[in-house]
């Protein structure tokens, strides 16, 4: 089957030989949402991404302990050390208490995560309820003289660091140029003359009295930096050190090079043995992005209603749509992209259901057992799954072929493509079979129906057209001729 894996190690910035700390078993923690807002287009890629590697791990007999977090507390707005928070801004906005915004938020990512058939995590820890663990973490980074307080608030000593430790591998950075970035900001932002130097990051910050959410501390009454939240709940669930860190390529920089720093000033070691990082996701060539009005949240691609999609699109079309590239590779979104994945997928499905069908000979004419090889193969260097689909669409060709009698298969060779194809479509890529009432497919089903039945009020056949409309609601579909000649429709 597989022998070796292969992962893209962003430290290293080369391809590895993946082997786990401890035989048999695998640690990944991959970094979850900040619970601000609705689930967008940006969380599918990554959760999606280590799904499959997760899955696949799995699928090869691992046992793997798999950890994303949620952040409800600590990250401020524009991902800096001052600010308001990221959740009491929203609970100010919408006149909400932060728990609330959290909860509501966290409950929709859920949502979207089973709706893109995202399996269960094995632990899922809040910031909130690790506040502890990050305070005991803090004060033995400052008992190995990393860090030091400035009023009631603590901060991450990077200059004193980067003079034995190499803060800036991981994100390519240079900490020469990181300090004097940072030196033209502190002009612009307030609270920075707490700091010995610009570069250096906050650990726990002092609450402002307006500040909502905050903690006692033995430095003040205050809430913890958005980096140590990281370090503290994957040390508590994972170790020391651990096998893969995941996230996005928008993490590297500060929050991942900053885990780095914190964890090694804490426990006097590298966290993680193997960073891997997904690339981001365009839209038709531009950064995703709410100020350039291209941002779309996964409820509405599920809906089409956002002005930039041209229909709705089921869960498992973006599921399919992001594993068609590989996941280190920038992702560019677009509605013809969709509408090519939509189709890709109704193949592969339709395929599944004649496998099921088809007849064994006494041969086989396609090389099937190469052919498995092949697939996992992919998936092995580097979790290529777009390399598989190619390789899944080669088992359609041979699928379609034998039943229409233009090549054989013999018995075994059926057995092992039966197998391997329901493992890697259904299993390891966890595609699902999605039924006709989905948003999608009963939406483009509907507009026929209703095209049908206004041609039949054009050529004034009334009792068709009547009897489309009774026949639609005794299935649940309401139909609502409008004034300006228009149809609506809704479902019970």
């Amino acid at each position: 089957m597989v022998n070796e894996i292969y992962l893209t190690n962003s430290l290293s910035r080369k391809k590895e030989l993946f082997v786990p700390l401890v035989p048999g078993f695998v640690g990944m923690y991959v970094c979850g949402p900040t619970v601000y807002g609705a689930p967008h287009l940006g969380h599918a890629r990554p959760y999606i991404t280590f799904d499959v590697l997760y899955r696949f791990l799995n699928h090869l007999g691992y046992r793997v302990r798999y950890v994303r977090n949620i952040t409800d507390v600590g990250h401020l707005v524009d991902d800096a050390d001052e600010g308001e928070d990221k959740i009491a801004k929203r609970a100010r906005i919408e006149k909400l208490e932060p728990m609330e915004v959290v909860e509501l938020y966290t409950d929709k990512f859920h949502e979207a995560m089973r709706a893109l058939n995202n399996t269960h995590v094995s632990i899922e820890p809040r910031a909130s309820g690790h506040i502890i663990e990050q305070i005991e973490m803090i004060q033995r980074i400052m008992d190995n003289g990393w860090a030091y307080v400035s009023n009631g608030s603590v901060y991450f000593d990077v200059l004193k660091y980067s003079k034995s430790h190499d803060y800036g591998k991981l994100s390519g950075r240079i900490i020469e140029d990181l300090i004097a970035g940072a030196g033209n900001e502190r002009r612009e932002l307030e609270g920075q003359e707490e700091k010995q130097n610009p570069a250096d990051f906050a650990l726990w910050k002092k609450a402002a009295p307006e500040h909502i959410m905050h903690w006692p501390s033995p430095w003040s009454e205050g809430f913890p930096g958005w980096h140590i939240e990281c370090s503290a709940m994957s040390t508590k669930y994972l170790g020391e050190t651990f096998d893969i860190h995941g996230g996005g390529m928008d993490l590297l920089f500060p929050h991942h090079e900053s885990e780095i720093a914190q964890s090694k000033g804490a426990c006097g070691k590298s966290p993680v043995r193997y960073w891997v990082h997904n690339n981001m996701i365009t839209i038709n060539g531009q950064k995703m992005g709410k100020s350039l009005g291209n941002f779309i949240n996964l409820e509405e691609l599920f809906t089409g209603e956002h002005k930039l999609l041209e229909q709705a699109y089921s869960p498992m079309t973006i599921r399919f749509f992001i594993l068609q590239a590989h996941y280190r590779s920038t992702l560019d979104f677009s509605n013809d992209g969709l509408k090519a994945a939509e189709k890709g997928l109704v193949k592969l499905m339709n395929a599944s259901e004649v496998l099921n069908k088809l007849h064994a000979s006494e041969k086989s004419t396609s090389d099937i057992p190469a052919w498995r090889k092949a697939c996992y193969d992919a998936l092995a260097d580097d979790l290529n799954t777009a390399i598989t689909i190619a390789h899944l669409f080669e088992a359609v060709r041979i699928i379609n072929s034998v039943n229409a009698g233009t090549e054989t298969i013999s018995a075994n060779d059926l057995d092992v493509l039966k197998k391997t194809f329901n493992d890697f479509v259904f299993g390891i890529l966890g595609l699902i079979r999605e039924t006709n009432d989905s948003g999608a497919d009963t939406d483009k089903l509907m507009k026929f129906i209703l095209s049908l039945r206004n041609d039949a009020k054009s050529k004034k056949d009334f009792a068709t057209s009547d009897k489309i409309r009774d026949e639609l609601a005794a299935y649940g579909f309401k139909i609502k001729d409008e004034k300006d000649g228009t149809v609506s429709w809704t479902k019970d």
